[in-house]
C-alpha cells in the first residue's frame, strides 16, 4: 500500500467516526451528516465539499485529529451547516472574500451556541466581540444579514484578514461560481429538502435533542423560508386586457417583405396596433403607521414597488393604485395612476398616524373603494406592517398578501386566507413566502 493509499484510508475512517460521534448527540442531522463522498485531495486546507463531496486532505486531517478531536468534530459540523443554510449555492454576485467571512461567522456562532461536549472550545476575544458587535445591528445571525454589516463595517485589510483567520475552517474552493445556474438550482434544492426535513424532526421527534442547539431551530426556519421574486409576486395581481401596442407574436413579416417587394410601399399586411397582455392594473398597498413601522422601512418598500411599476412589462400605462396610511383608523388614501405620481409622492411622503395597530378599518375603506367603483378589478392587496394588530374575521373578496421587514424576530401568524411575505431588508430584490 502506497503513502496516499494509506492516508486516504486513514481519512475515510478519521471522517466515519467524526460522522459517528456526532451523530449520536444530532441525531435530526442524521440525513445531512451522511449526505457525502469522501474524496481525498491534497490540494485543500483540511475540508472542503461542492455540496455532494466532501474533499479531504489525508495528510492534514490525520495531525489535527491526533492532536485536536475536538476540532476535527467542529470542522466536519462547520461544512455541513453550511450546506444545511445553503452558503455553497447562494452568493448570487456578492464579494467573495466577504461572502466567505459572513458565511463562516454564522456557521461558527451556531456551533458555538451549541451546548455538546463534543464540539466545546473557549471562545477568542475577537469571536466575543464579533458576536456582541452584530447583536446590536441584527438579531439573527444569516449569512446575508452578516455580509450586509460587514459591507457597512468597511474594515481594513488589516482587520478583515484578523477575522478571516479567526472564523475560517474549511476550504472554500468547490463552492459554486455565480456561473454555475444548473448546478446551484440542483445542489441547493437537495439541500432545501434535507434541511426542511430536519426542521420538520426538530419540531417534532427530536425536540428533547434540539433543546442543547441554542437558536439554530430559529435559523433553520428563517433560511427555510421560499423565496420570489417580488415582481413575479405582484404578477398574481394581474388582468387581461387590451394594450395600445404593435403586437409582434401576430404580425407577420413575410406578408409584410412580399408586398414591400410586389407593390413598392404597400405592405400586404400590416402590424396589430393592440394586443392582450397581462398586468397589473387596480392595486391597493396599505402601510401601517403605527409607531412600530420606521419611515425609512416604508420609503424602502415604496421604491421597490416604483422599481417594479417603472418596467413598462409589469404595470399598464395607467394604474389605479390606492396608497392607504392606517394605524387603529385610516389616516389618508393617495391614488396614483402613473409612476411619475408615485415618484412624486414618495418624494413628499409624510407618515401619518402613529397609534396602535388594528387591519379592520383599511378592509372596511377598501370594500367601500370597491362598492363605490373606485376600484373595477381589484386583484389583490399587500399590507406593509409588523404584524402586531387586529385581523378581520372574515376573508376579502380579493387576495391580501402581509408583508413583513425581515428583522430576525419571531415568526409572525397571519390569517388563514391571507398570504405572509417577509422583505429582506438587506436585499430587496427578492421577498420571501411561507
Amino acid at each position: 500500500m502506497s503513502l496516499e493509499q494509506g492516508l486516504e484510508e486513514i481519512g475515510h475512517k478519521i471522517l466515519v467516526l467524526t460522522r459517528n460521534e456526532l451523530y449520536m448527540k444530532m441525531r435530526f442531522m442524521d440525513v445531512a451528516l451522511s449526505a457525502f463522498y469522501y474524496v481525498q485531495d491534497f490540494s485543500v486546507d483540511l475540508l472542503a465539499t461542492d455540496g455532494e463531496t466532501m474533499y479531504f486532505n489525508g495528510q492534514m486531517l490525520g495531525g489535527e485529529y491526533r492532536q485536536n478531536r475536538i476540532g476535527v468534530n467542529r470542522a466536519y459540523l462547520h461544512l455541513v451547516l453550511h450546506c444545511i443554510f445553503r452558503h455553497v449555492f447562494r452568493r448570487n454576485g456578492r464579494e467573495e472574500l466577504v461572502w466567505n467571512l459572513a458565511a463562516d461567522i454564522a456557521v461558527e456562532s451556531v456551533i458555538d451556541d451549541w451546548n455538546l461536549q463534543n464540539i466545546r472550545k473557549s471562545q477568542s476575544w475577537i469571536r466575543q466581540r464579533t458576536y456582541r458587535d452584530l447583536k446590536e445591528e441584527i438579531k439573527v445571525f444569516t449569512a446575508e444579514k452578516i455580509y450586509g454589516v460587514l459591507v457597512r463595517w468597511k474594515l481594513s485589510d488589516r482587520e478583515m484578514e484578523r477575522m478571516v483567520r479567526e472564523f475560517t475552517v474549511d476550504d472554500h474552493k468547490y463552492w459554486a461560481k455565480d456561473e454555475d445556474d444548473e448546478k446551484q438550482s440542483e445542489m441547493n434544492q437537495r439541500w432545501q429538502d434535507i434541511s426542511e426535513k430536519m426542521q420538520t424532526d426538530m419540531e417534532t421527534f427530536s425536540k428533547e435533542a434540539a433543546s442543547n442547539t441554542g437558536h439554530f431551530l430559529d435559523q433553520v426556519r428563517v433560511e427555510n423560508r421560499q423565496r420570489y421574486d417580488y415582481r413575479s409576486f405582484l404578477h398574481k395581481f394581474a388582468v387581461l386586457k387590451e394594450e395600445v401596442t404593435v403586437d409582434d407574436d401576430s404580425f407577420d413579416y413575410v406578408f409584410y417583405s412580399y408586398g414591400l417587394r410586389l407593390y413598392g410601399n404597400m405592405p400586404l399586411i400590416e402590424p396589430q396596433e393592440w394586443k392582450e397582455v397581462k398586468k397589473v392594473e387596480d392595486f391597493a398597498i396599505v402601510i401601517d403607521t403605527s409607531m412600530s413601522c420606521s419611515g425609512d422601512l416604508v420609503k424602502k418598500f415604496l421604491e421597490e414597488t416604483y422599481g417594479i411599476l417603472s418596467e413598462a412589462e409589469s404595470f399598464f400605462q395607467r394604474v389605479n393604485i390606492h396608497i392607504i396610511q392606517c394605524d387603529d383608523q385610516v389616516q389618508s388614501d393617495r391614488k396614483i395612476t402613473c409612476k411619475e405620481e408615485l415618484q412624486e409622492y414618495m418624494e413628499k411622503l409624510d407618515l401619518a398616524g402613529e397609534g396602535g395597530t388594528d387591519f379592520r378599518p383599511a378592509f372596511a375603506y377598501i370594500d367601500d373603494l370597491i362598492a363605490t367603483h373606485r376600484f373595477t378589478e381589484l386583484k389583490g392587496v399587500i399590507y406593509f406592517t409588523d404584524g402586531q394588530g387586529i385581523y378581520p374575521q372574515k376573508m376579502p373578496l380579493y387576495q391580501t398578501a402581509f408583508v413583513f421587514m425581515d428583522d430576525g424576530a419571531e415568526e409572525q401568524e397571519v390569517p388563514p386566507w391571507a398570504m405572509k411575505l417577509v422583505l429582506d431588508e438587506e436585499d430587496l430584490r427578492g421577498v420571501r413566502n411561507r
